[in-house]
């Protein structure tokens, strides 16, 4: 994926998780990197550690603090992008909050606060970079989720988002395809990410999602951040050259099964 070189990327949710394994990865790749995140001390040690791996003499992270939620945010991240590079050819939609609910305890707040932060905010960023986009003949890599396309018990609201950005990736696809533009995105499992104890997941709790992943993944583990960014650099590069409107997933064959 050497095409990658010197492309500009900017990856949303960059400070943890999968964001933080996507933007070392398209690092080493010689990629030119807007990264943003809310929290600092995080998003910072990413970018130290994308200034480490990438080809000497590569240009240096933007590093924009954002909170994806905040149109004026969303705005100045655009802005800031292009005023540093001059160009955009890929956006990776990676920035994301979960929540364990279902119909019967859900609340309304809840509910506006997971779409707007894995809906709203994408459409908006999304929005402002598709004119760079065409301009670039570039392409969107958005991260959603099995959940957006099988019943997971207890992910009422979140799925409900992952559903919402297969259409919405499904629909940008067909309507960019004529300006050149494609669009993707990659449909995880249970990653090895921060996602699931920011959620309120932790200990004990922690440690029994993954062994239950054992049991409903067919591949017998959850997976890793470094597996779903290296999907998500193919979709990006010129080797998906022929690939849009595409669900890759990436879930060990959790997409093939009924079981929970």
């Amino acid at each position: 994926m050497g095409d990658l070189k010197g492309k500009v990327v900017l990856i949303t949710g960059a400070s943890s998780g999968i964001g933080a394994a996507t933007a070392k990865l398209f690092a080493r790749l010689g990629a030119k990197l807007s990264l943003t995140g809310r929290n600092e001390v995080n998003l910072k040690r990413v970018v130290d550690e994308c200034e480490q791996v990438c080809p000497a003499g590569a240009e240096k992270p933007l590093m924009v603090l954002a909170d994806l939620c905040s149109e004026g945010d969303v705005v100045k991240l655009v802005d800031a992008t292009i005023k540093k590079f001059g160009r955009l050819d890929i956006l990776v939609n990676n920035a994301g909050i979960a929540t364990f609910d279902t119909i019967q305890n859900t609340s309304l707040e809840q509910y506006d606060s997971v779409m707007n932060t894995n809906i709203r905010s994408v459409l908006h960023l999304s929005m402002l970079c598709v004119p760079h986009l065409i301009e670039a003949r570039g392409n969107i890599v958005n991260v959603s989720s099995v959940a957006g396309t099988r019943v997971l018990f207890g992910l009422f609201t979140y799925s409900m988002t992952k559903a919402a950005m297969d259409n919405m990736t499904s629909h940008m696809a067909f309507e960019l395809a004529p300006k050149g533009v494609r669009v993707n995105s990659i449909n995880p499992g249970v990653i090895t990410t921060e996602i699931h104890q920011r959620a309120g997941l932790v200990g004990d709790a922690y440690a029994a999602l993954l062994e239950h992943a054992k049991e409903t993944h067919p591949l017998g583990r959850a997976g890793h951040s470094d597996e779903a960014a290296q999907a998500i650099a193919f979709l990006a590069s010129d080797k998906a050259s022929f690939v849009t409107g595409e669900h890759l997933h990436v879930d060990g064959g959790l997409h093939t099964v009924c079981y929970q």
